[in-house]
């Protein structure tokens, strides 16, 4: 079996308030207004695609916040979104691939985090058989062809497959081509789907 397994909030917590109130103690902009602009908007999608540079995207996102940053404060800023591993969810990856499965990430990401996370957690990294990031591949879930290439390079059919993400728009793009999908809505979730 495979088990494909989404990053933020599933393997590892993340908290975007957190990127905003760096971005506001640096710039001095008051949280309440950075939390009212902040969008994923298309700037957003097009660096987790890959399809612009992290310079390009700190500035697109500091002229739509209007926030005026260093590339690294906005770096700092963009680095505290993560909060830390879950350490059950890791040791549930341990015993999948212990019993023969294996096991994947397929994440929606971007260089700057990729540069950042795999030193900070790299338990992560140690304890599964392969990443797939947005980035790299040139798109972003919930596009259905980033599931058909996942499983294409891994030479498994959508039924010896399970996927687990936080984001229900992702648990539909799986779905549509044909993935048993697990909406992962809080901490408890994947323990229970393996009890």
């Amino acid at each position: 079996m495979l088990y494909i397994f989404d990053l933020g909030n599933v393997v590892i917590d993340i908290d975007f308030s957190r990127v905003l109130g760096v971005w506001s103690n640096l710039s001095g902009v008051p949280l309440a207004r950075l939390k009212k602009q902040f969008v994923m908007g298309e700037a957003f999608e097009q660096h987790e695609r890959g399809d612009i540079t992290d310079e390009a995207f700190a500035a697109l996102i500091c002229n739509e916040l209007g926030i005026a940053l260093s590339f690294e404060q906005f770096t700092a800023g963009w680095q505290a979104v993560f909060v830390g591993v879950r350490p059950g969810v890791i040791d549930i990856i341990r015993r999948l691939r212990e019993q023969g499965h294996r096991v994947v990430i397929l994440s929606n990401t971007n260089r700057l985090h990729c540069d950042y996370w795999p030193s900070q957690y790299p338990e992560i990294q140690q304890c599964v058989d392969k990443l797939y990031l947005s980035q790299d591949l040139g798109m972003r879930k919930p596009d259905p062809a980033i599931y058909r290439a996942v499983l294409e390079q891994e030479g498994v059919g959508a039924r010896d497959a399970v996927f687990f993400d936080d984001n229900a728009d992702n648990i539909l793009g799986a779905q549509s081509v044909g993935l048993e999908s697990v909406h992962v809505t809080d901490p408890g979730v994947i323990p229970a789907y393996f009890a």
